[in-house]
C-alpha cells in the first residue's frame, strides 16, 4: 500500500507520510526484536523502501530470496522456504513490538498475511478521531480574532490535542487489556520460581577452556597481546537464552547467581529454584530430563539426536540429523521446556533445552513470550491444573537463525 492521500465524496484519508513510515521503520529496527537479527532488518527495510518507491508490483517470493537471500534466479521457493518463514517471523515480531503500551500510537508497519507488500496506517483510534475533525472541521475558540490568521493553525492544534486524548485513552486501555491477557500468562509460568524465597540459580552449557587470551593495548587498539590465561566458554545461542530468562527474573525484582553446569554441584541445586539451559553440553539437564515423559537421546556416533516419547520409544518423530544440518544449515530443530519439582533435591527445576542451538533459542523465546505461554496455561488447566509440565517445540532454522517455535507436543503430571 503506497502511501498517499485519497479524497472520497465525504471523507479525506489521512496516511502517514514517507518521512513518517521511514522513521518509524528505523524504531522498529532498534528494538531488540530486529536489533539482534540481520535477516529481519534486511527484509523489513527492502519491501518497505520498494513499496515507498512504488515498487510494490516486483516484491515477489522470488525476488526476495534472490535479491535478500542470495538465492539463484532458479531456485525452487516450493523446497526453499526461506522468504516464507522470515515473513512469518517478522510479523510475529511485528505484532510483539505493537503489544507493548508505549508503541500505541505510533504509525503501524504491518506485514499482511500472505503478502510481502506492507501497510502503512496510523492506529485506528487516533485515525478515526482525526477522519472525524477532518470532516466536520474544528470549532472557533477566539471568535474576536480573524478567521484568516487563526482557523487554519487552531484547526490543526485542536485535531492534534483531540487525537492525543484518544491515543492516551486507547493507551490506557491497552495496557488493562495487555495486563489481563498477558501478565498472567507470564507470570502463570513464573510464579513457582518468583515466589521463592530462595536464591534463583542459572545453570548454563560451558564449552572449551582456553589457555590464552587475546587481549589489545590501550593505547593503540590494534596492537594485540597474546597472555596465558584460563577461560570457559558459553555457547552465543545459550546465552541469548539465558538472557531472556535473566530478563524476567529481573524484571520481577528476583536476585539470581550465574554457574556453568561443569561448576555447579547437588548442594547447589538444593538451595533453591534451578533453570538449566542448554541440553546435549550440559551434564545436569540430561541428568533431569533422562526419567521425564519426553528426554533427549542419541545414536553411538552422535550423528541423530533426538527427543524420543517414553510411552512410544520407537516412534522417533523429533530428531535433528547433524550431517544434514551442518551441510544446508536449514532443518527443524526441537527442544523441551519443562517446569517441575527435582525429586532428587525436592527443588523447582526449570528446562530451556534444545537439541541444537536454535532450538535452545526458542525455547528462551517461548518461555518469555505471553502469547506463547498463554497457550500452555490454558493447556494446563483443561488438564486439570497440574503443577508440573513438560513440553515438546519445534522450530524451523533457516540460515542458522530459528522461526517461530510451534508446540508439538505436552505432558502434566
Amino acid at each position: 500500500m503506497a502511501v498517499h492521500q485519497q479524497e472520497h465524496a465525504h471523507t479525506t484519508e489521512i496516511d502517514p507520510s514517507h518521512d513518517e513510515v521511514r522513521e518509524q521503520l528505523n524504531r522498529l529496527l532498534a528494538n531488540p526484536f530486529f536489533s539482534h537479527s540481520k535477516r529481519f532488518p534486511t527484509f523489513l527495510r527492502f519491501v518497505v523502501e520498494h513499496t515507498l518507491s512504488g515498487d510494490a508490483e516486483n516484491i515477489k517470493e522470488r525476488t526476495l530470496g534472490i535479491e535478500i537471500f542470495g538465492r539463484d534466479a532458479e531456485y525452487d521457493t516450493a523446497s526453499d522456504p526461506i522468504v516464507r518463514v522470515t515473513a512469518a517471523e517478522i510479523r510475529k515480531r511485528v505484532a510483539q513490538y505493537y503489544q507493548d503500551p508505549a508503541h500505541q500510537n505510533e504509525v503501524r508497519i504491518t506485514l499482511p498475511s500472505g503478502s510481502y507488500i506492507p501497510l502503512f496506517q496510523w492506529p485506528q483510534a487516533a485515525r478515526d478521531l482525526a477522519l472525524h475533525v477532518a470532516e466536520v472541521g474544528a470549532p472557533t475558540l477566539e471568535a474576536s480574532k480573524p478567521s484568516s490568521r487563526v482557523n487554519a493553525p487552531r484547526h490543526s492544534h485542536l485535531m492534534l490535542v483531540l487525537a492525543c486524548i484518544a491515543a492516551g485513552i486507547v493507551s490506557v486501555s491497552a495496557v488493562f487489556v495487555w495486563q489481563a491477557t498477558h501478565r498472567s500468562a507470564l507470570d502463570y509460568f513464573w510464579r513457582p520460581v518468583l515466589d521463592s524465597r530462595d536464591p534463583v540459580l542459572l545453570c548454563v552449557a560451558d564449552q572449551l577452556q582456553y589457555s590464552n587470551i587475546v587481549l589489545r593495548d590501550a593505547a593503540d587498539p590494534t596492537h594485540e597481546f597474546i597472555l596465558s590465561d584460563k577461560l570457559t566458554a558459553l555457547v552465543m545461542d545459550d546465552v541469548f537464552a539465558t538472557g531472556k530468562v535473566a530478563g524476567v527474573l529481573q524484571s520481577r525484582g528476583r536476585q539470581y547467581s550465574l554457574k556453568g553446569e561443569g561448576a555447579t554441584s547437588l548442594n547447589d541445586l538444593r538451595t533453591g529454584p534451578t533453570i538449566f539451559i542448554g541440553a546435549f553440553d550440559n551434564a545436569w539437564t540430561l541428568r533431569l530430563t533422562n526419567t521425564l515423559r519426553y528426554h533427549f537421546a542419541n545414536d553411538a556416533t552422535m550423528t541423530r539426536l533426538s527427543i524420543v516419547d517414553r510411552n512410544a520409544p520407537s516412534q522417533v518423530q523429533w530428531y535433528v540429523d547433524r550431517p544434514a544440518q551442518m551441510a544446508t544449515n536449514i532443518y527443524r530443530d526441537y527442544a523441551i521446556i519443562a517446569r517441575f519439582t527435582d525429586s532428587n533435591t525436592g527443588r523447582l527445576a526449570v528446562i530451556v533445552a534444545g537439541i541444537g542451538r536454535g532450538g535452545t533459542i526458542a525455547a528462551g523465546e517461548f518461555l518469555t513470550d505471553p502469547g506463547d505461554l498463554l497457550q500452555i496455561e490454558r493447556s494446563a488447566e483443561a488438564a486439570g491444573d497440574k503443577k508440573n509440565m513438560e513440553i515438546v517445540l519445534s522450530t524451523q532454522i533457516i540460515d542458522g537463525q530459528p522461526g517461530s517455535p510451534k508446540v508439538e507436543a505436552a505432558y502434566f503430571w
